[in-house]
């Protein structure tokens, strides 16, 4: 009976996967970690704010929003992902201090991700295909915000404070 139940288990985590967008499909390591995340399993079936950050941008203090945004939506399926990125050349090039400035500043407790590129040829595979889909970061803390099927409802630039009204009613209406 076992050997069954497992079978059923991996044909289950099959599909699963196989319904997961390419572009979300792939391992990430947390920042400041050597624990990895798998994205797929991460969003699954959640409405998810993906935002590329940077540890020393005159954004840095949207951390806190963020968070807030994070504890407020959380228990409603709302997940939050941070993209730590050098591509404007704010991230601190110690990951360590990046991590403090993150968790120990600001009390970031979701999701954050170790620097990866977000523009341009380079990016990583979400943030290619976010950038096909509405537009790719022209600075740090971008969001965007996605639907269950990983698609792309709405970005919001750097300009938009976690805080915004606009962005609340674009994730109450997600959700």
């Amino acid at each position: 009976m076992k050997p069954l139940i497992a079978l059923a288990a991996l044909t289950l985590a099959q599909v699963t996967y196989a319904a997961c967008p390419e572009y979300m499909q792939g391992e990430y390591r947390k920042l400041h970690s050597k624990e990895m995340v798998n994205i797929c399993e991460l969003m699954e079936n959640k409405t998810v704010l993906v935002v590329n950050t940077a540890s020393h941008c005159g954004f840095t203090s949207q951390f806190k929003g963020l968070e807030a945004l994070h504890k407020k939506y959380q228990a409603k399926g709302l997940v939050v992902v941070g993209f730590a990125s050098d591509d404007f050349k704010q991230e601190d090039a110690d990951e360590e201090k990046a991590a403090e400035i993150c968790y120990l500043n600001y009390g970031v407790t979701f999701t954050m991700l170790s620097p990866t590129a977000v523009t341009g040829d380079k990016a990583n595979a979400l943030f290619k295909a976010l950038a096909e889909q509405s537009e790719q970061p022209k600075w740090n803390f971008n969001k965007y915000l996605l639907g269950k099927d990983g698609k792309v409802i709405e970005h919001f630039g750097s300009m938009t404070k976690p805080d915004s009204a606009k962005l609340a009613a674009a994730i109450d209406k997600a959700l």
